[in-house]
């Protein structure tokens, strides 16, 4: 799971250099349509999926414990949901337009708490999340009136956002997720063994990445754009 979270975030990574590299007007990059937006697409899928099989594994651990785990998913959910909320106002302070208003923190904050019920049954959670991603289909090209459905994924004409990350589809991930941890974890065991690969010098750095991902989620897109910034004006006094 963490190696896979880590590979998650170098995609993460990768793909929000090439981002405010766009934004920044340092290079001309399509990230709207073609290779790049298949790989942002993929990239939130996998970390939506993993944050689901998380949940699942969690639960798990906390059955065998004799506990009940939804205070700590409430504890959890109410904590990144603020995490995303205090992104809302940081971006609106410093950008206004496009600034984030339902993006991945709140998406997950969100869905940590509303998955609960659906932790213990892993074929209805398959069932519901693909019925939401194929429900992504039918509101694709809605638009409504008002920005009070932005959470569901209806959006008024003209909306934008630079993180934008609706119940509809991106909860369905989620629940995919926990579908894909009932069937591969069952009662916290492996139903699939895997080789131990956790001290191959190679793995660790993504193992560790991927420990930490909530933590480099916040604090790297304020360094790449300083980065990025720093080495324009170079450029720009050496030329």
């Amino acid at each position: 799971m963490d190696l896979l979270r880590g590979a998650a975030v170098i995609m993460m990574i990768s793909f929000h250099f090439a981002f405010d590299l766009s934004y920044l007007g340092l290079r001309h990059l399509d990230l709207c349509s073609g290779a790049w937006y298949l790989f942002a697409r993929a990239t939130a899928s996998l970390f939506l999926l993993l944050v689901g099989t998380s949940l699942v594994l969690s639960a798990s651990r906390a059955e065998g414990e004799n506990r009940d785990i939804f205070p700590h998913l409430l504890r959890r959910g109410l904590w990144i949901f603020s995490l995303g909320m205090g992104l809302t106002l940081a971006t609106y302070a410093l950008i206004r337009e496009g600034f984030i208003v339902f993006g991945v923190l709140h998406l997950i904050g969100t869905s940590v708490i509303i998955s609960y019920p659906f932790l213990k049954r892993p074929r209805l959670s398959g069932l519901l999340g693909f019925s939401i991603i194929w429900a992504n289909w039918t509101l694709q090209g809605m638009e409504v009136d008002y920005p009070w459905l932005l959470w569901l994924g209806l959006a008024p004409a003209g909306f934008f956002s630079l993180d934008y990350f609706p119940l509809v589809p991106w909860w369905g991930m989620v629940l995919a997720g926990i579908s894909l941890g009932g069937f591969f974890y069952p009662g916290y065991r492996r139903r699939v063994p895997l080789p131990d690969l956790s001290f191959c010098p190679p793995i660790k750095p993504f193992i560790a990445l991927g420990r930490s991902s909530l933590l480099i989620y916040l604090v790297h897109q304020p360094i790449l754009i300083v980065l990025l910034l720093l080495l324009s004006r170079l450029d720009a006094h050496a030329i």
